[in-house]
């Protein structure tokens, strides 16, 4: 009820007031069952934008630090996220990341529909990143279809580090679905889901436009992190995927 309230009566109306949206390819998210829709990251702005235009409601994960927050401001917080439609994670890895996992599963086989971001962090620079396979663990487990979402603009209204959300144009792309059925039984082997993996970053690259690294987001943000305290970063931050990828690490001197 609360989701529904926020998207219809209190959120979305000041949103398509304030933000003019093109959508595309909507009609690639299935009217009913579960399925996973797979975006890029540039903003906080993105789990708010893309669900107002999904007519079905869509769940993100979201880190457990926004629903535990003590205080006023931390209720405040939970019932806004969780208005959102966003559940609380523990990122903290090992059996966490598993009970991440498990969650994410039954929610789409109770039909639904799962937003995440493959990225696992915003993009620190507009590119695409090296994304994780927890997406490709889920979409072997759950049996259902990947849907390449391109977030367009919204680091303009939201860029990183602004507590203002600024006027701007915004652009979403519904790609078509990517079906992983011939890798049944197969979840847990790193390789057919590192396969797969790629396979939702390749599309999202076309369908975004992006430049795409070959690293994953938080260790971009670490070297970006260790240049601006003056330290040479460990792969330059500046390369395209394959230059990258080829660099060997050297140590900050």
């Amino acid at each position: 009820m609360l989701y529904w309230l926020m998207k219809y009566v209190l959120l979305g109306p000041l949103l398509r007031a304030f933000w003019p949206t093109k959508v595309t390819g909507l009609e690639n998210v299935p009217t009913e069952g579960g399925a996973i829709l797979a975006s890029n990251h540039l903003a906080v702005a993105d789990s708010f934008f893309m669900p107002l235009h999904v007519p079905r409601r869509v769940t993100f994960p979201a880190k457990q630090e926004y629903f535990t927050e003590p205080g006023f401001k931390g209720r405040l917080k939970k019932w806004f996220f969780t208005g959102a439609g966003q559940f609380p994670i523990d990122r903290s890895g090992g059996a966490a990341a598993q009970a991440a996992i498990d969650a994410a599963v039954r929610l789409l086989r109770e039909g639904r529909l799962l937003g995440i971001y493959p990225e696992g962090t915003r993009s620190p620079d507009g590119r695409l990143y090296k994304g994780k396979t927890g997406v490709a663990r889920i979409a072997l487990e759950a049996r259902v279809p990947v849907i390449p979402v391109a977030m367009i603009g919204t680091d303009q209204v939201n860029p990183i580090g602004s507590r203002m959300w600024w006027p701007h144009k915004l652009e979403i792309r519904f790609g078509k679905p990517l079906d992983f059925s011939r890798y049944e039984g197969l979840a847990g082997d790193r390789f057919v889901e590192r396969s797969i993996t790629d396979e939702i970053m390749y599309a999202l690259m076309e369908l975004s436009g992006q430049e795409y690294v070959d690293i994953y987001a938080a260790r971009a943000k670490e070297l970006i992190a260790a240049e601006k305290a003056g330290l040479r970063p460990a792969v330059p931050v500046q390369v395209g995927a394959r230059d990258a990828a080829r660099m060997p690490e050297s140590r900050a001197s």
